[in-house]
């Protein structure tokens, strides 16, 4: 069995010193919240991406080398180049003269893209005058991979604080992005349905059908069965109609029905559902072979040719070149035989042309289908996030360079072809100058492209998706954070679909409930939760083997009769059915203490599912998995003193897992456990098997900011996530909220915050404060609370062109009638750092010449260039300045000279501030400090929010924030308001918030007696007065405030320009002219839908009542139509209304205008 029993023993018997004291069960779940952050340093958060990323880097792309390691020309197969090795290197940029190393800063100020070169070593022939050596060449480069900042071949893996300053990056940025073109990307986790598993499934006529989406290293393909009119028929992309089911296993050779009937089950409702398609299979055939109408299709020869007939002809693809390398087996069988060992269930390999074990897996297949039928529990959820398989970047990223690699190795093909199809064969040939080109690397290309657009369009794999890389936010750091926890759908957004977007109890733990955009993408797009880890592929040889070793009896030694026995379970193996098990508990018990002990890899699943009588075991990648703690008997294994040691750093959180105190559980595997919330009393815990290690895990990273969130309506927790993301631009002081959660501290956001800690009073005052406005204090703001700058970036490139004409950028004038605009240029025509810039100055002074097609002969004089300068546009009235001004080459050579313009905003009327309870708020007004009430104290708050913002919206947890912090604040101490957290001591008890606060000298519910600041007598009533973390949203005034009175026009209607950037006009909408019909305002219609808009004055011909024009040479007008001026009249008419007119004319419709006299 690999293991001897004394191990066994070993890993259950933690405690051999003192029993007592170290058996002791930790008296407090408190301690074990130590737990978290030691996880959050090997995995989780990020870490998944990293993972991922440093997978491909290492093995993965070495994978799809190895598979595609050798070509050969097609003409002469003596010729050809085989990889040896492939390996990435540091990231640089490669000049002529050396390597210069790369760093990601320098890629985001000079737009280039943060990559490493992929080195290979070939062994190829080269030849010339027909003979042929073969040489090897080493580190030829075949193209750059884009590099994911923190991996582990990035430069900032594993520097420390110091350094990362040094390279002019933040400690705390968390990495997992890619820097493409000086953008940073993130390439969002996507989500599918798990592949090589059976789905069982209905469509939308009520058939039951099961599906496979087979992939291999080799080739991909679905295979669907579905059951049409009682009827079983295989669908498959080469075949041209559906097939009976029945031709498809005798092709396979199994030849006897009753065989067939003995391996979907013997029970007579299973084999009386067979019977219609057994039939089918005996009529279909009859119409294709009239000599065969006595017995239809009964022998595998005659089961093939029926096949043979359905293939797709000319079937796009592979199939014609792999027949070459088949050429063999060609001879021996035809198209359908190879479709069925290489694209049907092509997961399921093929032995010595034995395909025993694919027939087994159609029957396991059949007798779901047929249990879906007798029984509907049985069908499988598609939302079911064990059903789910979610694809980080280093899996996307190892598909497109398996397809980029690929398409290189065939274009090399190509072009090797094309030299020996010459007939001059006597000059040099060199396989290894084929496989580059010269400047064109189709890799470094490809891979820059996709991840810049966000396209994935890989035709190889059948897949088209946009939208895959999304630009990283950085409104603010937590905003950054949630982003690369995001997990984009599959659906496309606008499928009206409930059950995909409903809350599945599978995600508990594993995907965050409350983090989900809202509007049309609600549900669907998801964010991982705390301490979810996505595991990668693990090696499968070892495992099966073990599986054997551990009492498995392989498919090849059984009959159909035996697959289905009662009293033993299928084991089923990523998807493969490896064989049976007569005692499935004890199979699974002894896999789990072997992963416990640290034998077998850590993330292994192994699930019996009872209703299927089959065992899964899982070892592949993109299964979400979560840590938790193992229980014996409902006593927890993690005692005292390992925590203790985890504490004084002598444990790490992969110890806790290597000794067996922790597992990782996926979500199937989670359903043969008991989990416990807390450790309780022995007698209710005695069948649990596992203990949460901390129940505010199963929320997200941006989720755990809000306090108290259990005290919430759920959809205000929802609301708040999507206010993070439009957090503000750069605090000018922020401060880390008085109550805090766990969360913070372990994602660091008490380190960069994002808001300011406002005393509010929750009152009604002055009628400035209704419907959610708040009303503000003048001396708070001038004081700074939550000013705000906001950074724009200008960027200008100094062109060379064709004919070698430079852009060029003078010194400004000043004196003259522009001297006023270039106050703020520097003698070399670029604006300085630190000047104040107004609306329409000059930041850069530049020419451009005339002339850039003709070739140049002399130095060009000044009357050859044109001016061509920036001009600032901003807001009128505003001062702005001028921060920082870069110059840097980009990557054809240009001068690029970027400006960076600060704006200090302080809060005006408008501006929008939020709590972090979805509340949020305009100010309504701000007034002076002497007339805002005031507490006995003399304490004055910042802001007053009306207090019915409460009631409806039921946001307790706001209220209980007030109190904490106010508690804090008088206590010198952070109070704490994580999720769940009041059972575990990580969140305080209004009761011991309110003990606090009247220790103090203050009411025990938080309220004080305030002063009217007006009339300074005391008001009628106490006031609920306290400290709550407020932030500002990025939604300003400023940046939305716009008017115009005549401005720019739109060249073709020449009706005026929309939008703020444009300087737009506002729309007069189809609504506002309903309005002003009921008002009968007919002078103001015509003024708003004419005068204002597009007015125009046309000739009309009465005669014909076509539009004419006005001749200017015969002072008078002509109708084009009638070739005479006679009868013709001046009217206005709206030009988009004669554009319209125009247009019908071309479309031959004839509008004609009648008129009267008015």
């Amino acid at each position: 069995m690999g293991l001897s029993h004394e191990d066994l023993d070993l890993t259950n018997d933690d405690h051999f010193v003192d029993k007592q004291k170290l058996s002791a069960p930790i008296k407090s779940t408190a301690d074990k919240f130590q737990l978290v952050p030691e996880f959050l340093k090997v995995r989780g958060l990020v870490k998944q991406h990293l993972d991922s990323f440093n997978y491909f880097i290492n093995v993965g792309i070495r994978k799809i080398v190895r598979a595609n390691s050798r070509i050969t020309s097609t003409l002469d197969p003596s010729i050809y180049l085989r990889f040896k090795d492939v390996r990435v290197g540091e990231p640089c940029i490669l000049s002529i003269s050396m390597a210069e190393k790369l760093n990601p800063h320098m890629c985001r100020l000079a737009d280039m893209t943060y990559a490493a070169p992929i080195f290979v070593d070939i062994e190829y022939v080269h030849g010339s005058h027909g003979q042929t050596t073969i040489s090897a060449k080493d580190n030829v480069i075949i193209g750059r991979m884009p590099i994911m900042l923190r991996s582990c071949r990035c430069v900032l893996h594993g520097k420390d604080e110091e350094e990362l300053a040094r390279l002019g990056e933040c400690p705390l940025d968390p990495g997992g992005y890619f820097v493409i073109k000086g953008t940073e990307k993130v390439l969002l986790i996507q989500e599918q349905l798990s592949k090589n598993r059976i789905i069982i499934d209905c469509d939308k006529k009520g058939n039951i059908n099961a599906s496979v989406t087979s992939s291999t290293e080799m080739t991909k393909s679905k295979t669907v069965i579905q059951m049409d009119k009682e009827k079983i028929y295989l669908f498959l992309h080469q075949f041209v109609k559906k097939i009976p089911i029945i031709i498809v296993l005798k092709a396979m050779g199994m030849e006897s029905d009753q065989e067939i009937v003995q391996m979907v089950g013997r029970d007579p409702r299973f084999s009386a559902s067979l019977l219609p398609s057994m039939e089918a299979s005996v009529i279909a055939t009859c119409f294709f072979f009239h000599e065969c109408i006595s017995e239809g299709v009964t022998t595998r020869q005659e089961a093939l040719d029926y096949l043979e007939a359905k293939v797709k002809k000319s079937s796009y693809g592979p199939p014609e070149k792999v027949f070459i390398l088949y050429s063999a087996i060609k001879l021996l069988d035809g198209k359908a035989l190879y479709i069925l060992r290489a694209l049907f269930l092509a997961h399921v390999p093929v032995r010595d042309n034995n395909y025993r074990q694919k027939c087994f897996y159609v029957g396991v297949m059949l007798r779901r289908m047929i249990e879906a039928m007798l029984n509907k529990d049985a069908m499988d959820d598609k939302d079911y996030v064990g059903n789910k398989r979610l694809e980080l970047s280093g899996q996307l990223i190892s598909l497109l360079f398996e397809d980029l690699f690929k398409t290189m190795t065939t274009e090399a093909i190509k072009k090797v072809d094309g030299i020996l199809q010459k007939p001059t064969r006597a000059s040099r040939f060199d396989f290894s100058q084929c496989l580059t080109g010269e400047k064109n690397h189709n890799i470094s290309f490809g891979l820059e492209r996709t991840l810049s657009t966000g396209n994935f369009d890989i035709k190889r794999f059948r897949m088209h998706r946009k939208g895959m890389t999304q630009v990283l936010t950085r409104l603010s750091f937590i905003g950054s954070m949630g982003f690369i926890t995001k997990i984009s759908p599959q659906f496309e957004k606008s499928r009206k679909v409930s059950g995909p977007r409903s809350l599945q109890p599978s995600q508990w733990g594993m995907l965050c409930p409350c983090d989900t955009p809202e509007g049309e993408a609600c549900g669907l797009v998801k964010n991982l939760a705390l301490m979810t880890h996505v595991t990668t592929d693990i090696e499968e040889g070892p495992l099966v083997a073990m599986c054997y070793k551990l009492g498995v009896t392989d498919l090849e030694v059984l009959s159909a009769e035996e697959l289905h026995t009662p009293d033993s379970f299928l084991v089923i193996f990523n998807g493969l059915i490896i064989g049976k098990h007569r005692r499935p508990q004890y199979f699974a018990n002894s896999l789990r203490r072997l992963r416990r002990a640290g034998k077998i890899g850590e993330f292994v699943s192994v699930f019996i599912n009872e209703k299927q009588h089959c065992v899964y075991v899982a070892s592949d990648g993109g299964r979400v998995c979560r840590p938790l703690v193992i229980a014996d008997n409902g006593v927890s294994r993690v005692k005292q003193y390992h925590m203790k040691e985890l504490q004084d750093g002598v444990r790490t959180f992969d110890d806790f897992i290597r000794e067996g105190l922790i597992e990782y559980l996926d979500v199937n595997e989670e359903n043969n456990a008991l989990i416990a919330l807390y450790e309780g009393s022995p007698k209710k815990m005695k069948d649990i098997t596992h203990i949460e290690i901390e129940p505010f895990t199963i929320l997200g990273v941006v989720a755990g900011l809000i306090p108290y969130p259990h005290h919430n309506q759920s959809p205000r927790n929802t609301y708040q996530l999507n206010r993070m993301d439009s957090l503000l631009y750069l605090l000018v002081y922020p401060q880390r909220p008085l109550l805090t959660t766990r969360t913070i501290e372990l994602v660091g956001y008490d380190k960069l915050g994002a808001g300011q800690n406002a005393t509010v009073a929750v009152m009604s005052n002055t009628g400035y404060d209704i419907e959610d406005a708040i009303v503000m204090n003048k001396a708070s703001l001038d004081r700074g609370f939550v000013r705000c700058i906001v950074m724009k970036k200008f960027v200008a490139i100094c062109q060379k062109y064709g004919n070698d004409a430079v852009d060029r950028i003078l010194r400004p004038q000043r004196t003259g009638p522009d001297a006023e605009k270039m106050q703020i240029l520097d003698d070399d025509g670029i604006a300085s750092p630190g000047e104040i810039i107004r609306p329409n100055d000059v930041y850069i002074n530049k020419q451009v010449p005339v002339d850039t097609r003709n070739n140049i002969t002399s130095q060009q004089s000044d009357s050859q260039y044109r001016p061509a300068r920036e001009y600032f546009k901003g807001p009128e009235g505003e001062t702005q300045v001028v921060d920082r001004v870069a110059l840097c080459s980009d990557k054809n050579g240009n001068l690029c000279i970027k400006c960076i313009i600060r704006h200090t905003r302080r809060p005006e009327l408008g501006d929008k501030f939020s709590s972090r309870h979805g509340q949020k708020g305009v100010c309504g007004t701000i007034l002076q400090q002497e007339d805002f009430p005031f507490s006995e104290r003399g304490i004055c708050p910042d802001l007053i929010m009306n207090p019915h913002g409460f009631p409806s919206r039921m946001t307790v947890g706001k209220m209980i924030e007030l109190l904490g912090s106010k508690a804090g604040v008088s206590s010198g101490r952070f109070h704490y308001g994580s999720a769940f957290g009041e059972e575990s001591g990580h969140a305080d008890k209004v009761e011991e918030i309110s003990k606090t606060l009247v220790k103090h000298g203050f009411s025990y519910c938080g309220k004080d007696l305030l002063y009217s600041g007006l009339s300074g007598e005391p008001l009628q009533t106490y006031v609920f007065m306290g400290p709550i973390y407020y932030q500002k949203l990025k939604h300003m005034v400023l940046d939305k405030m716009h008017a115009r009175g005549s401005g720019p026009r739109v060249m073709m209607t020449r009706q005026p320009t929309e939008g703020k950037s444009k300087n737009g006009g506002l729309r007069e909408g189809e609504m506002e002219r309903d309005c002003l019909i009921a008002y009968g305002a007919s002078m103001l219609i015509y003024e708003r839908l004419m005068l204002s808009s597009d007015p125009f004055e046309v000739q009309v011909c009465r005669a014909c009542g076509l539009l004419g024009y006005y001749d200017y040479k015969l002072k008078k007008a002509v109708c084009s139509t009638c070739k005479n001026g006679d009868s013709i009249a001046t009217m206005k008419l709206p030009y988009a209304c004669k554009l319209l007119f125009q247009e019908l004319q071309s479309m031959n419709v004839v509008p004609r205008l009648k008129l009267v006299e008015s």
